[in-house]
């Protein structure tokens, strides 16, 4: 625990090696039909992320009542610079039988991820479709209209971040795309809607710093009420920050008028906003330096961390103090009487995490203690020994030890108190 104390890290996810899934009967029929137009040498391609996992998508994209498939594939054995990524709509003949109709290249060599929706007023349904090359690192989000078997892209822009959602709750859903900084142009947030006609309208909001790229985009409610997109982004100096955009009958806005308003949310990477008090209301996490270690050296400072909500103009207030353990997967919510009262220590022998009171400039007694047993045998020696189960995850444990309830002193907390402020994040 002494080695994650200072960091804000969680690990990221990474792509596991897998055998593609077994098709289903309708999917080998599809895939059949696929090879008589294409030829036997391809490769399924299949999307990384979102509600479409699978090479094949059988949805209704052209209204007309019945479905087609769309496939993701790649030729093999051409040349590399060759664009080998391509889809192909296959629709049932009057026979019931699938059969190719329509084949066109796709941008990049991956799916990231596919989305089927309308937008704005528009009553057509629009295949999304976000690619990358396969570094992964430059991405295109294109839309696509079919209609009378011919497939269409009608929009392409580079991105960080797609989704579709009705960020200004008007009944109508908007593609969402955020672009980071480059040579040529700041951060950006965008909103398209379509019109009756086809049009794609444009809202766009700069960001709020020079990000070049997004840790993690949330959903939440603005202390005002507004449904507003939280942006957790990596700033130049590899710290992150938060900015916070939503969406009125003006277009998109920012809560954040200034850089300088949301560079007080600065932090290490991996401490994301989160909706810690499940009131749909996110809070952002905000590290300061635990009380007594102010002139500690750098390797040995330890820190809290405070939740601040955000209203639409900007202003911020303070929601909790806490500890937040980001190694081990944990954020402990300090009770209100524990506010400015309390600091912490390690104990490295036991590999635990201390809360102190913190009184008159000087850490004092002991109010509760925190470890995660990672074994059966280390849970049980330490439930042995008096200590509570606070939670479980996986096969770690989750315990706490508390002084005997002391209703004389101020800072005694009792066991449903510690319980109620374990979270996990």
């Amino acid at each position: 625990m002494a080695l994650t104390l200072t960091g804000c890290t969680f690990g990221t996810s990474i792509d596991n090696l897998l055998a593609p899934p077994k098709l289903s009967i309708e999917q080998e029929q599809i895939y059949t039909a696929l090879t008589d137009a294409a030829g036997e040498s391809i490769s399924l391609k299949y999307p990384k992320a979102g509600k479409y996992l699978s090479a094949f998508i059988v949805e209704d994209i052209d209204g007309d009542g019945g479905n087609e498939a769309v496939v993701f594939y790649e030729k093999t054995g051409l040349a590399a610079p060759e664009n080998t990524l391509r889809i192909n709509i296959l629709d049932r003949g009057g026979d019931g039988k699938w059969q190719s109709v329509y084949d066109i290249p796709a941008e990049g060599s991956e799916i990231e991820r596919v989305m089927i929706s309308r937008l704005g007023e528009n009553n057509r349904e629009n295949l999304i479709i976000g690619s990358s090359l396969i570094n992964r690192s430059e991405k295109t989000a294109s839309i696509y209209s079919y209609s009378d078997g011919v497939l269409e892209r009608t929009f392409s822009e580079s991105y960080s971040f797609i989704d579709v959602t009705d960020l200004d709750s008007d009944g109508e859903k908007e593609f969402l795309l955020l672009k980071g900084s480059t040579s040529d142009s700041p951060a950006a947030a965008e909103a398209y809607k379509l019109d009756t006609n086809g049009l794609y309208h444009r809202y766009r909001e700069e960001l709020s710093g020079g990000f070049t790229e997004f840790d993690a985009v949330s959903y939440g409610s603005l202390e005002s009420g507004e449904t507003a997109l939280y942006i957790d982004a990596v700033s130049g100096n590899g710290y992150i920050q938060t900015d916070i955009v939503y969406m009125d009958n003006k277009g998109l806005q920012k809560a954040f008028d200034t850089a300088e308003q949301s560079a007080v949310t600065q932090r290490p990477s991996g401490c994301r906003s989160f909706d810690i008090d499940g009131d749909s209301s996110l809070e952002i996490p905000v590290q300061r330096v635990a009380p007594g270690y102010e002139n500690a050296p750098e390797g040995e400072l330890i820190w809290l961390t405070d939740w601040m909500s955000v209203g639409k103009d900007g202003g911020s207030q303070l929601k909790y103090n806490s500890y937040y353990s980001v190694g081990d997967g944990y954020i402990f919510l300090f009770p209100a009487k524990w506010h400015n009262k309390v600091t912490l220590k390690r104990d490295a022998i036991n590999d635990e995490i201390v809360i102190c009171a913190y009184e008159n400039g000087e850490i004092g007694r002991e109010l509760m203690r925190i470890y995660c047993a990672e074994d059966a045998p280390s849970r049980e020696d330490r439930m042995a020994s008096g200590y509570m189960l606070l939670r479980t995850k996986g096969e770690s444990a989750y315990l706490a030890y508390l002084p005997p309830y002391d209703k004389t002193d101020s800072l005694s907390i009792s066991q449903s108190e510690a319980a109620i402020g374990f979270k996990f994040n």
